[in-house]
């Protein structure tokens, strides 16, 4: 695997060993651009590696440093998110300029980019997860044309196919211990959503974001019963 050298100067020190591996997509007309941003001392952020449409990888920030890619973000209980992951720049233009599926030669170089990776760190697979998990107030990537799916049978990343489980769907308004059970269950995955037994806007927003990774074919912000049996094979699949 042949890494180009890219170097950015947007980074500071580490305190903890990374142990989480955060996916964004650049949500840029083109690689070069995001590529450029991603070193401009002005721009103030940066990732540790990019991967173009194309499969070549850039390495912008050494992973014993710390990178600005995530920015105000949450996974089990760390509001560091930047302190203890190596983030992962994909190209593609993003939802707002032409979001497309991502190519085979882009993916196969993203798994081995993270088979390297957990050579090097100890990274669960509970732990490699998009920016839309850390940041689902803020961030949508790498969106729901991200074959997870693939990642994981690759051997990156948490994926579950629990048998059909219609039923009763929560949404936005209700209350109750199966909405308290749900946020539960979606902190206890990592998610900053602490029960309360009211399913609100905010709970509606991580409901959408668990869906964008983990049902991809229903982001409607709905915890119907086939979320709600992901999520339960997930957290038996995490433990």
């Amino acid at each position: 695997m042949d890494i180009i050298p890219a170097p950015s100067p947007n980074f500071n020190e580490r305190h903890v060993p990374p142990d989480l591996i955060v996916l964004h997509y650049t949500g840029m007309a083109t690689g070069q651009g995001a590529l450029d941003r991603l070193r401009d001392p002005e721009a103030k952020v940066s990732s540790h590696y990019l991967v173009e449409e194309d499969g070549r990888i850039f390495s912008l920030v050494a992973e014993e440093r710390r990178a600005w890619h995530a920015g105000v973000s949450f996974w089990k209980g760390e509001t560091d998110v930047n302190g203890r992951s190596i983030g992962i720049e994909i190209v593609n233009p993003g939802h707002d300029l032409g979001y497309r599926p991502f190519p085979e030669a882009q993916i196969a170089a993203v798994i081995d980019l993270i088979a390297d990776i957990r050579t090097r760190w100890m990274v669960t697979d509970a732990r490699i997860v998009g920016h839309s998990d850390v940041a689902p107030s803020r961030k949508i990537d790498p969106g729901e044309l991200f074959p997870w799916r693939r990642l994981a049978e690759a051997g990156h990343g948490l994926w579950v196919e629990p048998p059909p489980a219609p039923g009763p769907a929560l949404a936005e308004g209700e209350e109750g211990a199966g909405v308290f059970a749900l946020q539960a269950g979606l902190t206890r995955l990592g998610y900053d959503c602490a029960p309360s037994g009211r399913f609100d806007a905010g709970t509606a927003t991580i409901v959408s974001a668990f869906q964008r990774h983990w049902r991809p074919e229903k982001v409607d912000g709905v915890a119907d019963g086939e979320t709600r049996a992901r999520l339960i094979a997930l957290l038996r699949a995490a433990a």
